[in-house]
């Protein structure tokens, strides 16, 4: 599939790699767009890309390309997504989809109602080693899930800490990364909670640098989540069944867990990516794009909407303000 980069940013680097790296697969770049064409020139060069553009609408109108990747700023998924839907073409947007649920519900009924494929890009709900928890948890093999936790968080400094903390960029550390604790334990529980508790700080933005989530589910399922911008802290996950411990090194990056059976011997499970770990989320967008579907049957809009009305109402609990523009 052809795809276009929409935006110039770190994130579309990564990008850029993995479609470059998958071209024995069908996968190329067919253009790149910034609000620079100095830039965009700078990014097509680097990634040996054939066009760039000095504007998003001139990149939409490119008849070329059949799916756009968005990996601009939070607040601008909702518009861009409009932008490239509007234009004909297929969407995977980075995380968060939108910063509200209303609209990520918005961009997947003109999807579909457009004959439009679009997903939000959780790129880690392809990765393999999910595949192997999620058959753990279906079969029953050790019993019922009880407990699960996941933690993340970094540092971040000068004009990056801004960007990440600023209230009209969709700035916060629950919606940065906090997406990716609530999306795990979306994914881990299959449904969402039915009540939580939580406690939150508050940085010079006026948005939130670290909370910590005590969150219910049906059948008596309990998790925990802590996302923080301002501590460096590994992203480890854990699972507690009937008779075994699961445990994530990285849950954000999950490669590998090793599971620890209740009075058995601890075994654990490899799964290096092909490439990066982005390659599983293009490859099921571009296997969808060719099929003439409108969203992912793994990763549906109902989970990525799930997640986003959670944080909606972890923030309305908070009393936050936003001015997202």
């Amino acid at each position: 599939m052809k795809w276009g980069i929409l935006a110039s940013g770190t994130i579309a680097a990564k990008f850029a790699r993995t479609v470059n790296a998958m071209g024995s697969e069908g996968e190329t770049l067919a253009a790149v767009g910034s609000r620079s064409l100095e830039k965009a020139q700078r990014f097509a060069a680097e990634h040996s890309i054939p066009k760039a553009y000095g504007s998003y609408e001139e990149l939409a109108a490119d008849p070329e390309i059949e799916a756009i990747y968005i990996a601009t700023p939070n607040n601008l998924h909702y518009e861009n997504a409009l932008l490239c839907l509007g234009a004909g073409k297929n969407v995977l947007c980075e995380k968060p989809f939108t910063t509200s649920a209303e609209d990520a519900e918005k961009l997947y009924a003109m999807a579909e109602e457009k004959g439009l494929f679009i997903m939000e890009a959780f790129w880690i709900r392809f990765l393999p080693v999910y595949e192997k928890l999620l058959e753990i948890i279906k079969t029953g093999e050790y019993g019922e899930l009880r407990h699960a936790r996941c933690d993340y968080g970094f540092i971040a400094q000068g004009a990056r800490r801004e960007r990440k903390f600023k209230s009209e960029l969709g700035g916060g550390a629950l919606l940065d990364i906090g997406i990716y604790n609530l999306g795990f334990l979306h994914m881990v529980m299959g449904a969402s909670p039915v009540s939580f508790t939580s406690e939150v700080h508050f940085n010079e933005f006026g948005t939130d640098d670290f909370s910590v989530l005590q969150l219910s589910y049906p059948g008596g399922r309990t998790a925990h989540a802590l996302q923080t911008i301002g501590m460096q802290i590994d992203r480890q996950g854990a699972l507690y069944f009937d008779r075994a411990s699961v445990y994530l090194p990285d849950f954000q990056g999950a490669f590998s867990m090793t599971v620890q059976p209740v009075g058995g011997e601890p075994y654990t499970v490899e799964c290096p990516p092909d490439v990066n770990g982005f390659e599983y989320e293009i490859r099921e967008a571009s296997k969808c794009v060719k099929a003439g579907k409108s969203h992912s049957v793994i990763f549906r809009p109902e989970d990525s909407v799930a997640v986003l009305r959670l944080m909606d109402e972890i923030r309305e609990s908070w009393n936050m303000k936003f001015d997202f523009e």
